[in-house]
């Protein structure tokens, strides 16, 4: 069981406020500026299976070599994702600068290779999270271990740290651009511009079921087979258009959910922010493209051992500072200052 450290000013302010860079303060420039123009760091990564207790797997990709009492950060990428998601490897890259040594999660078939069940991976799945900390507890004992999760990633690592409570396993946490409410963020995300990153997701996550199918059908025996042939012909899968729409033909039946409305309300983290009991930063804008502004949880709603920096502008996963010609990433230095002012405080 870990004691949980209660914050000072010596980490809950950033060194330099985060400022937009100039003229691109738009939050669907800073929400694709990365995607679309950022030259991604080239790092190499050493990978690492974990069988699961189900029987399938995640894959882990190592940068930084452990030792036995250096600081591991456990790094969670968002919906369609991997750990060759430009603000991965961007965390990785400052986090080695430090010293640090990081793994990089794919969540189930995110990392290239299509996982072995039927299920997917989702914004629920705390059970997979619970399981690779559990692994890399076990592996490195003596080190201090993080997690930092975006997105759909730290929807998930929030949901868990409530869960766990003071079991997490974690010694801090860091959750960015959060869809608190998945009922909320799929309507939000089906409006106005937004639309076009619903487009963008859409076929990314319909991508990921055809290559399920495709590869369960070359084994008619998997037992997986039944259960993905129950969502129709991939023409019909093909049809639909919303998040609404995919998560209740889809997430919800592979995963054990009754339907849509069970689904959002059993894996949204609004609802376990209480009851987290590991120091955690959440770093939100309100002009995020994804999130309405009421999805975001009250300071009320928060337990004493988590802070939520609140930004004006930033859009989803952006942060985007310094200038278009010398672009600078807020996240990937408050993140890791972050951690290593709670690792000095926790020493």
């Amino acid at each position: 069981m870990r004691t949980t450290v209660p914050f000072s000013a010596s980490h809950a302010l950033p060194l330099k406020p985060f400022t937009p860079a100039k003229g691109l303060g738009n939050p669907h420039v800073q929400t694709l500026w990365g995607p679309l123009w950022r030259t991604k760091p080239a790092i190499e990564h050493r990978r690492e299976r974990i069988w699961l207790k189900d029987g399938d797997f995640l894959d882990l990709d190592w940068h930084g070599t452990p030792s036995a009492h250096a600081p591991v950060v456990l790094v969670l990428h968002g919906l369609t994702g991997s750990s060759g998601s430009h603000y991965v490897l961007g965390l990785q890259t400052a986090l080695a600068a430090r010293g640090w040594t990081s793994a990089a999660l794919n969540w189930r078939g995110c990392s290239g290779e299509p996982n072995l069940l039927a299920r997917s991976y989702h914004s629920g799945a705390s059970e997979d999270l619970a399981e690779a900390v559990a692994h890399i507890r076990a592996a490195h004992p003596l080190a201090p271990l993080y997690a930092v999760g975006y997105s759909l990633g730290g929807n998930v690592l929030l949901k868990y740290l409530g869960e766990s409570g003071s079991d997490s396993g974690l010694h801090g946490a860091v959750a960015v651009s959060v869809p608190f409410r998945l009922d909320q963020c799929a309507d939000r995300i089906g409006l106005g511009f937004s639309r076009v990153y619903q487009a963008h997701f859409m076929r990314e996550m319909l991508a990921y079921v055809k290559d399920k199918k495709q590869r369960f059908q070359l084994d008619a025996q998997h037992e997986g087979l039944a259960s993905l042939t129950k969502l129709g012909s991939v023409k019909a899968l093909s049809k639909m258009r919303t998040f609404w729409e995919f998560d209740d033909r889809v997430t919800a039946p592979l995963n054990g959910y009754l339907n849509v409305d069970d689904y959002y309300r059993r894996a949204s983290s609004r609802y376990f922010l209480g009851a987290i009991d590991t120091p955690t930063l959440i770093i939100q804008s309100t002009d995020d493209p994804f999130v309405f502004k009421h999805s975001i949880p009250e300071t009320s709603e928060l337990s004493p051992c988590t802070q939520l920096e609140l930004h004006a502008r930033g859009g989803h996963v952006g942060f985007l500072e310094g200038s278009p010609t010398k672009p600078g990433y807020y996240l990937e230095r408050r993140i890791p200052q972050w951690l290593a002012a709670l690792r000095l405080e926790s020493a």
